[in-house]
């Protein structure tokens, strides 16, 4: 089993705590829409970091870092959406849209080095 708290990257992701603060001025009509797929997508990758080094494969460690990279994804897809619905504005889409990237960056990182 992987000590995954001690991950940057888990603990990167574990901080996308924008997501929650950006996500709080969204309208309550899109509470159960837009803002709860944008959290569960965020979630979703500390939760399959850890999930995945609790195995004791290398190989499903590394495949289920792929949804991670697949949530991070569908979060830049909900930054989209966020800004061409005017809930976000130019600064915040882009200030989000590099963190998400960072995070990805570094899950395709550790990817690469459980595959050596």
């Amino acid at each position: 089993m992987h000590r995954f708290r001690e991950l940057k990257v888990y603990n990167r992701a574990l901080h996308l705590k924008t997501v929650r603060e950006i996500t709080r001025t969204f309208p309550k009509d899109e509470q159960f829409v837009l803002t709860a797929q944008f959290r569960r997508a965020s979630d979703s990758i500390t939760l399959n970091i850890a999930e995945g080094a609790g195995n004791e494969s290398r190989k499903e460690f590394a495949r289920l870092l792929t949804y991670s990279i697949r949530s991070a994804y569908e979060c830049i897809g909900c930054i989209d959406i966020a800004m061409t619905i005017d809930y976000l504005d130019k600064e915040k889409h882009s200030e989000l849209d590099k963190e998400v990237h960072e995070v990805m960056a570094m899950l395709v990182g550790l990817q690469q080095s459980l595959s050596k």
